[in-house]
């Protein structure tokens, strides 16, 4: 499965970084940086983050 974010849509509300740490986090210029392909372990909380994301700016796209 891969991870895509719309950056543009993104307005950096954080919820997906809350959600899965492991995965999301704001870098130094508080843009938005993600793991494109989470581990198979870390797809809960990466499922999470898609459902916290107010702005539907993330997506999980592919797989079983």
């Amino acid at each position: 499965m891969t991870v895509t974010v719309d950056l543009d849509l993104c307005q950096n509300h954080g919820q997906c970084v809350y959600a899965a740490p492991e995965m999301f986090a704001f870098d130094e210029d508080e843009v938005l940086t993600y793991q494109p392909e989470p581990p198979e372990s870390r797809l809960d909380e990466v499922r999470a983050a898609v459902a916290a994301c107010p702005v539907r700016a993330i997506r999980l796209v592919g797989g079983p």
